[in-house]
Formats: C-alpha cells, structure tokens, sequence
C-alpha cells in the first residue's frame, strides 16, 4: 500500500499498520498523526469525523489513536494476472 505525506507530498509505501513512530523519509514528519489520518476535518468536532475518538491537541504530532487511518491510502499491486494479460493484448494486437 502507499500513502502520500502531507507535509511534503512524498508518496510512501507502507505495511498493514502505521505505527508511532514511523516516519515521512523525505521530510521526517510523523506519519501517524491527525493530519494524516483520513477521519482528520478541522471544521469537526476535535477535528475529527470519527465521532468516538478522543481529543488530541497537537494533530501534527504522532499519537496512539485507534481510529487512525492513513489518508489518500492507494494500492499499489496491481489484480494478479493484470501485467500478462497487457503483455498477450500487446503481442496479439493488430
């Protein structure tokens, strides 16, 4: 999977789970925090749409949130069998 940073608009191949400390390689801003979670919403209560979340004051900062989502989240596999069925399209085009 691959998220895209925030802060810097780096995209970044992540694992199943973003942890605290985990970190944008290029600008070195957390990437578990409410800005880049996908429930962040300044114009919402907390500034958060997950109605159950707790308040967190600093939302650029990392934190533990069990709600967080990582925003603008992209996958980045193609279906299996996507590239061989390009590749006989390709060789059989007329």
């Amino acid at each position: 999977m691959e998220m895209t940073c925030i802060f810097c608009g780096e995209k970044i191949k992540i694992s199943e789970r973003v942890v605290k400390s985990d970190e944008c390689p290029r600008c070195g801003r957390d990437l578990r925090c409410c800005r880049q979670c996908a429930f962040y919403d300044p114009g919402a209560y907390n500034e958060c749409r997950e109605v159950s979340a707790e308040q967190v004051v600093d939302n650029e900062r990392a934190n533990s949130c069990e709600y967080f989502t990582p925003r603008g989240l992209q996958a980045t596999a193609e279906r299996p069998g996507e590239n061989a069925k390009r590749a006989l399209e390709a060789l059989f085009k007329k």
